[in-house]
């Protein structure tokens, strides 16, 4: 399955599937502060334009999924039901009220890091998009955004290195991606500060906690992904044979055997699905950040493809995994011909 692409069909299948939940309002998980009585809301209430898939967080990344599709496939036979979704949805009063509920103290932290570096994940594909209006629309959110990174990342004294949403490389790398398309380069500096503060003296990487019970993310890999991503080729290369110096051997043997999942109508231990797509993801982006002559472009490959099927094989089936594992199955299999 070397070299797996997304086609036609799985895009397809994908869009279905997004178009099925990011305007399903329940079931829904809302982590929300109240400062009285008057905060109590529905979630289409709270989050005029986020309110579907299960939770804010998935729901920013199905219409980012959705972007991606329609951009890549724009003939797809739902492509006309996501620029209708679009057309519907992302309009200034419901931005307004997104705005509005990050505007509030109690939100001061909400969604960080993972929602926030969603959220430029997808005002970064819609940069010179078919329809121009829609990032322009999205814009006043996206820039609270900016600027809760900028507020944020000075005071943070430390990572987080967990495998699930807490994960700080993870929200730096998909920063990284908006940061670029719009030439902010203050934001970009501070990305490329931020990851080498945290993680630029990292070596001898052991991961021996991989995987945790609820992880979708590798603590390791998105590291070393989020440092191929801010540093320049040259000097991630030095630090990845650092960080990962017995890859060549598959060591740490960690990373390379295929989480269990035991019961995907749980939601955490579903998760597990998703650390499939994610590695996959990261095999294949750092394989290909390595010389053409690399002996560990093939072994890297190699385990990116057995992530993947098995990942791929999970993205419907029940709700507690349906809602977003297609949005990290595309991840997978388009994002890295968008690196350098």
């Amino acid at each position: 399955m070397t070299g797996a692409a997304l086609t036609a069909d799985l895009a397809s299948r994908f869009a279905r599937i997004a178009l099925s939940h990011v305007t399903r309002e329940y079931p829904n998980h809302i982590v929300h502060g109240l400062e009285g009585p008057e905060d109590i809301g529905t979630p289409s209430e709270l989050h005029p334009l986020f309110f579907g898939s299960y939770d804010w967080h998935s729901c920013v990344h199905g219409y980012w999924m959705l972007a991606r599709l329609l951009r890549l496939f724009p003939n797809l036979p739902e492509a006309e039901a996501i620029r209708s979704l679009f057309d519907w949805t992302i309009v200034d009063d419901k931005v307004a009220g997104e705005g509005a509920y990050f505007d509030r103290p109690s939100a001061r932290g909400y969604e960080r890091p993972y929602g926030w570096g969603w959220l430029l994940k997808l005002s970064a594909e819609l940069v010179g998009h078919e329809h121009a209006a829609w990032r322009t629309t999205l814009q006043p959110l996206t820039e609270r955004i900016v600027q809760r990174f900028h507020a944020f990342l000075p005071i943070a004294s430390y990572p987080v290195r967990t495998g699930t949403h807490y994960n700080t490389a993870f929200a730096l790398r998909l920063a990284a991606d908006y940061a670029e398309a719009m030439a902010d380069h203050g934001l970009l500096d501070l990305l490329q500060h931020t990851a080498f503060r945290w993680y630029g003296a990292d070596e001898a990487c052991p991961a021996w906690g991989e995987p945790s019970g609820d992880d979708f993310l590798s603590p390791a890999l998105i590291e070393a992904e989020c440092l191929r991503r801010l540093m320049p080729a040259q000097g991630f290369a030095a630090w990845f044979d650092r960080f990962l110096p017995k890859i060549a051997a598959k060591d740490p043997a960690t990373l390379f055997c295929l989480p269990e999942v035991s019961d995907r109508s749980d939601g955490k231990i579903a998760h597990l699905d998703g650390l499939n797509l994610s590695r996959a993801w990261c095999f294949r982006s750092l394989a290909a950040a390595l010389p053409a002559d690399d002996p560990r472009r093939t072994i890297l490959r190699d385990a990116a493809d057995r992530h993947l099927v098995a990942g791929l094989e999970h993205v419907a089936g029940d709700y507690m995994g349906e809602h977003w594992l297609a949005s990290f199955a595309v991840l997978a299999l388009t994002e890295v011909t968008h690196d350098r």
